[in-house]
């Protein structure tokens, strides 16, 4: 589904590309190797932008979308992207969270690492 930007939408979408986005050079992709399709389009096309520019400025996100588009990790705070919904955390703070809890566990029940 596209969404459908208006005129000063699409102009703070321009002003996050120019000022935040990494694959930008003066008007130009550096991916695509020509014009930012996103600097000229009333949709939102670049999956970078959607995923790694957009978020930074919540109100637009949020203007954009009507809710805010991504989940973000309850730890780092990254952005969670995919997976089922009832995802928590990233994979890095999950496997912590995991390692974290198996401990606090064994240290609950007495248990000790021995090594035989």
């Amino acid at each position: 589904m596209a969404e459908i930007l208006t005129d000063s939408q699409l102009r703070q979408v321009k002003r996050l590309i120019r000022g935040l986005c990494a694959n930008y050079d003066n008007g130009r992709c550096l991916i695509l190797d020509g014009v930012c399709p996103q600097c000229i389009s009333y949709t939102l096309l670049c999956r970078y932008f959607k995923e790694a520019v957009l978020p930074e400025d919540r109100e637009l996100q949020t203007a954009i979308y009507g809710t805010p588009y991504l989940r973000h990790c309850a730890v780092c705070g990254k952005p969670l992207s995919g997976g089922k919904k009832n995802t928590l955390f990233c994979r890095q703070c999950a496997g912590l969270r995991i390692r974290q809890s198996k401990r606090e566990w064994a240290q609950k029940n007495g248990c000790k690492n021995r090594k035989s």
